[in-house]
């Protein structure tokens, strides 16, 4: 009796003990609990299939155009351009581990059309047009739809280049709308910090969308710069280039042209649903450096002189965070440290 007394109350605490495990807030669980419960988790195999569709991996030459809308000072226009310049910089001027080196990965991203006999080209992006849009055109209040509606004006009234159906040189257009932390745009911070879509008529051309977050959701579209808003916590890093919210912005610029050339029409490579699907960077979430796990961005460089955290060179001696990519060779999240 006295052995069930002992196993009954043993088994009492025990009950009690989880029961209050159960109450603690998510957020203030230790991170190594959160390391150790992650690991238990079987996930599904992470694969992005090819749905036959085109890619832009197939050309030799992205024209980055960029609109930028709201209040953005000089330095920050210089700091974007000068990571557009990045992806598409090859000559060993950027230092080691590079920005076209994380690009490079986007080369694996083959068509069906490609063979050994046509094998897949290298697509090197370059810094296009730039249009300045300081006067809120449309207003701080925008719809989804308004982007289309930016691009398409910029493209009538010549400010930026029109696309082509056919370039002699291979040359293919992107439109990148970037808006200022000042203006709201449907749906940014409640579920997605960019996006990417196709023209709807005539001549197909693709354009994106990246907001700057830093006032109104840092620690969602700008973490690992800001406090996480729905993660366990952790000190936020430092951003290499000292401002949060471009840092950030280059983080989702990073995933959301890779999404676009590797996914530029809803028929390339992702996983899951065709309306909110898993693509090239976005699959690989929260990743940027060796033993990444969720609230822990991983093992990353930082600079001794300013403390700023970066994984990447860039040109003109600019640093950047960037995110894993899925690396269709190895079927696995790739990171550049």
């Amino acid at each position: 009796m006295a052995v069930l007394r002992i196993q009954t109350i043993v088994m009492h605490l025990v009950l009690v003990y989880m029961a209050a495990l159960s109450t603690v807030d998510a957020a203030a669980r230790p991170l190594a609990q959160w390391r150790k419960l992650s690991a238990l988790v079987q996930e599904e195999p992470l694969v992005l299939q090819y749905h036959n569709g085109p890619l832009l991996t197939t050309k030799p030459i992205l024209n980055l155009h960029l609109i930028w809308y709201g209040n953005f000072t000089s330095t920050q226009r210089t700091i974007v351009a000068d990571f557009v310049q990045s992806l598409g910089k090859r000559d060993g001027k950027q230092g080691s581990p590079s920005v076209s080196a994380w690009w490079k990965t986007t080369e694996a991203y083959r068509g069906s059309a490609t063979s050994q006999s046509n094998p897949a080209q290298t697509l090197n992006p370059r810094l296009g047009k730039q249009k300045l849009d300081e006067a809120y055109s449309l207003g701080k209040f925008l719809k989804r739809s308004a982007i289309a509606v930016l691009v398409k004006s910029a493209i009538q009234s010549r400010a930026l280049p029109p696309p082509q159906k056919k370039k002699s040189n291979g040359e293919v257009e992107l439109y990148l709308v970037l808006t200022s932390e000042d203006v709201m745009v449907e749906n940014f911070c409640s579920s997605s910090c960019g996006f990417h879509d196709s023209s709807k008529a005539g001549i197909k051309y693709t354009y994106a969308w990246v907001g700057n977050s830093a006032t109104q959701c840092p620690g969602q579209c700008a973490w690992p710069f800001h406090q996480p808003i729905y993660r366990p916590q952790s000190p936020p890093l430092l951003p290499p280039n000292g401002d949060v919210g471009i840092d950030g912005m280059i983080i989702n610029i990073a995933a959301t042209v890779a999404g676009t050339v590797t996914n530029p029409f809803k028929s390339g490579y992702f996983q899951g649903d065709v309306a909110a699907p898993l693509e090239a960077v976005s699959a690989c979430p929260g990743m940027y450096g060796k033993g990444a796990y969720p609230s822990y961005p991983g093992q990353v460089l930082v600079d001794e002189t300013t403390g700023g955290s970066y994984n990447a060179h860039g040109v003109n001696g600019h640093t950047f965070l960037l995110p894993a990519m899925w690396d269709p060779t190895s079927r696995s999240c790739k990171t550049l440290v």
